[in-house]
């Protein structure tokens, strides 16, 4: 009970404000001393007057006692009556009582109501004046209530003039707490507008006592407080302003690394093509297994660099958002089929098992980006793995997504690189890789950096757990759809067939570099092609003009010296085309280094196929068969 009570006082006392606890301090103490004096006074003021009344029975009772000796003594009645009689109108006598010795009362004589309460009661014995013997007795009450009654009037003026005393005691401290309070008041308000950013509240200084001296201190404080705040802030704005510069240096060498990349993607690519023209037709007709073995050498670097450059390409078309993802429902086994026939071989050469799980799953994404992430994925596998195998599969999530995984028992990947390994050109050395085919060697560390920037496109992120010695999961997450149906793949020819090969077939290539020129051109002729080159569209238009009908397919650069090739594809297209609404007359094929999005805006993938350079010949026949049949499909 006293903690409750305690409690309830604390927090009593946490409410109340600095002024009503300074007028308490100095109320309590007076009020306290004022009602233990006013008591002290009334009860000796009690007292003297039960005292004097006493004194005054006393007196009166002697004197009654002398009186009325000598009456008791002769037995006279008649005289003792008149005693009391006349002893009773006495002041504040209220009763008389005379008795003999034998204690009969002889006279007993009131004057008006008696209250006991009110009254003092005296008895004396009456002596015989000539023997001094006893021979009767006097009782005296004395009445008090007149000097009680006076006392009450006292004490209630004491405690009226005590109540306007503590009152005035209350409005002199209330206005001295006030006047105390003032100047701490006024510092708390000047402690919450400097909170609240106000850098230029300063106090006045009231007095020179200590909270004079605390005001000074608070308006020095706050003045630190300001030139504090001022430094900090221009500090601050010149750290902003270089970090706004550094940002757009940043920003200025990330434009410049993407149009370096695109430009070097384009120009040099340009040689690599018609290098790999000209590789891939030197094995044409040749049997001398001598030189068989050198074209099969040359073949490999120009595949070496064909990889270097496709991954600088890579970089440079994500940099400048010429892949933008094409969303569609996607079984993930004919994903994983492809991935399976593009890298077993790989894995038997190197004594390693490729493990690819079907599954029934279906995802949302798109099909070229999500094969170009595994592609990777399985190339990196296959590269760090010395023994044990690759695995590829799927797995079902509970919030309705699908998790693809490729395990492997490689070399693993330490904790220090696992938070750089997706970033561009970081590597990790992981000791030789001598006798590997150069599809397994290490590139230029940004196959990592494409599968990010991949999954990026998707929507998703690439994550990668690993154990060092013991091998490395990669994981892209992808949204889960409900089985489709698979599109069987267009079948189209004259008449309804697709042709099994590209002999025979008018081909128009236009580009401007002649070696690129005399390399296609002796490809295709090595196919069996008809084959006619132009630089420009004046070019273009003699050519055809040597063919009594359109040529099958149009394979054109996008940029020329004069124009681009979509401008060329135009005016054939117009050329040939006599009425609207007639079919294109030809297909398109469009070959192009290029990779910034303005220069590929305009181009019509749904009638137009696009191939980014180097294009190997086996690329380059798929598409010529997939542009003709696609051209000659029924509408």
């Amino acid at each position: 009970m006293r903690d409750v009570s305690v409690t309830w006082l604390e927090r009593v006392w946490r409410r109340t404000s600095l002024v009503q606890r300074l007028t308490c301090v100095a109320l309590v103490p007076t009020a306290i001393s004022a009602v233990l004096l006013v008591t002290l006074l009334t009860r000796h003021q009690m007292d003297t007057l039960h005292e004097m009344g006493r004194s005054t029975a006393d007196a009166i009772a002697q004197q009654a006692a002398s009186v009325s000796g000598e009456a008791l003594r002769n037995g006279e009645r008649r005289e003792i009556s008149h005693i009391s009689q006349s002893i009773v109108q006495l002041p504040q006598v209220a009763r008389v009582r005379i008795s003999d010795r034998d204690g009969e009362i002889i006279a007993d004589r009131v004057n008006g109501s008696i209250d006991d309460d009110d009254s003092l009661t005296v008895s004396r014995e009456v002596l015989d004046p000539v023997s001094h013997r006893v021979v009767g007795s006097v009782t005296v009450d004395v009445s008090v209530e007149d000097a009680i009654a006076a006392q009450r009037t006292s004490v209630q003026n004491a405690l009226l003039w005590l109540a306007l005393s503590l009152f005035i005691a209350v409005m002199i401290g209330w206005s001295t707490a006030r006047w105390l309070s003032a100047p701490l008041r006024n510092l708390a308000i000047a402690v919450r507008q400097l909170g609240l950013g106000d850098r230029t509240v300063v106090v006045p200084v009231t007095d020179d006592t200590e909270i004079g001296d605390l005001q000074r201190g608070f308006n020095g404080a706050a003045s630190q407080l300001l030139h504090a705040q001022i430094g900090m802030e221009r500090e601050i704005a010149m750290a902003t302003e270089e970090l706004a510069r550094k940002n757009a240096a940043l920003e200025a060498a990330s434009v410049a690394k993407a149009r370096f990349l695109a430009a070097a993607s384009h120009d040099l690519r340009q040689p690599l093509y018609a290098l790999t023209l000209f590789s891939s037709g030197l094995a044409v007709d040749e049997y001398d297994p001598v030189r068989l073995n050198r074209i099969a050498h040359i073949q490999e670097c120009v595949e070496a660099l064909d990889h270097l450059f496709s991954e600088l390409l890579d970089l440079s078309r994500l940099e400048t958002g010429a892949m933008p993802a094409v969303l569609r429902d996607v079984p993930l086994d004919e994903v994983f089929e492809e991935v399976s026939v593009n890298f077993r071989m790989v894995a038997e050469q190197h004594d390693l098992r490729l493990v690819v799980r079907t599954t029934g799953l279906w995802v949302r994404c798109d099909r070229t980006m999500v094969a170009r992430i595994l592609n990777n994925l399985v190339s990196n596998a296959l590269r760090y793995t010395r023994c044990g195998g690759v695995l590829v599969g799927a797995r079902r999530r509970l919030d309705g997504s699908v998790r693809v995984d490729v395990w492997d028992t490689g070399l693993g990947i330490g904790p220090e690189h696992l938070l750089h390994i997706f970033d561009e050109f970081y590597r990790v050395e992981s000791g030789p890789e001598a006798g590997r085919p150069e599809s397994t060697r290490r590139g230029l560390g940004l196959g990592l950096s494409t599968v990010q920037r991949l999954a990026g496109l998707l929507g998703t992120r690439a994550m990668v757990r690993s154990q060092p010695g013991k091998g490395s999961v990669f994981s892209i997450t992808l949204p889960e759809v409900q089985p489709g149906k698979i599109e069987p793949p267009v079948t189209a020819a004259p008449g309804g067939g697709t042709p099994r090969d590209v002999v025979g077939m008018r081909v128009l290539v236009i580009d401007d570099e002649p070696s690129i020129l005399a390399g296609i051109s002796f490809l295709l002729g090595s196919w069996g092609c008809e084959v006619m080159t132009a630089e420009d569209a004046q070019q273009a238009m003699e050519a055809v003009h040597q063919w009594m009908q359109p040529p099958d397919i149009v394979i054109s650069d996008l940029r020329l010296r004069e124009g681009t090739g979509l401008d060329v594809i135009d005016l054939l297209d117009r050329y040939y085309r006599r009425r609207p609404g007639d079919p294109p007359p030809f297909a398109r094929v469009l070959i192009t280094g290029e990779t910034r999005g303005d220069y590929l805006r305009n181009v019509d993938q749904t009638t137009t196929q696009v191939l980014y350079k180097p294009v190997s010949p086996e690329r380059l026949h798929d598409v010529m068969v997939s542009a003709w049949a696609g051209h000659h499909a029924p509408v």
